[in-house]
């Protein structure tokens, strides 16, 4: 069989939180790894049988009146491999980000196109600060819906909280310096933001 996936392994580790049906996981998916590892829901109702034909998880068929459900639960082997792949250090983060990469080949296009690309990436992210901060508060109230593991949740959270405020802020910064801007190229009136530390006296240029 292949190796297991990250995927495999963020499913596994749902199941080692409670037993769910696939309908179940793809709800909890889309609130707890949706902002950490959306590639995840696109095979929701594969993965788990996988996870099956491994040894690593267990299907049973529920009933409610004549509907069938089926539901997964992680064995004692899946307990442990996901202790195994935890004890691992992980692999580092891999950005993947449609508008910053329009914001790096923006001098192809137009000002407009520059301006509207940044508008629309400051107001997602200040609607994710907004959704950060709503769950952050309902953690600090209620504990969400598993207040027993709320010490490393709560470690994401901020990580997630932080990672927004930080687009929020680069997107209101980029508006900013292009806001005077007549074009996307030097020559057009584009000019460098100040990025760049001041040029010290002496010492050889790199």
């Amino acid at each position: 069989m292949p190796p297991l996936s990250t995927t495999s392994y963020a499913v596994l580790a749902l199941l080692a939180v409670q037993p769910w049906t696939t309908y179940e996981l793809a709800k909890q998916m889309d609130r707890s790894l949706h902002d950490l590892w959306p590639r995840a829901e696109s095979v929701i109702y594969e993965e788990p049988k996988r996870l099956v034909a491994r040894g690593l998880a267990t299907s049973t068929k529920h009933y409610t009146g004549r509907r069938a459900a089926t539901v997964y639960a992680i064995t004692d082997e899946g307990r442990d491999e996901l202790r195994r792949w935890l004890s691992e250090p992980g692999a580092g983060p891999v950005m993947e980000h449609e508008a910053l990469l329009q914001v790096a080949f923006a001098d192809q296009g137009d000002l407009a196109s520059l301006r509207a690309n940044l508008a629309a990436m400051r107001e997602r992210a200040e609607a994710e600060c907004h959704m950060a901060d709503q769950r952050l508060k309902e953690y600090h109230h209620s504990g969400g819906p598993f207040p027993h593991r709320l010490p490393v949740i709560a470690l994401v959270a901020r990580f997630l909280a932080d990672h927004a405020a930080l687009v929020a802020r680069w997107a209101e910064w980029a508006e900013h310096e292009v806001e005077g801007w007549t074009g996307v190229t030097p020559g057009s009136g584009a000019r460098v933001p100040a990025i760049f530390p001041p040029a010290t006296g002496g010492g050889s240029a790199r």
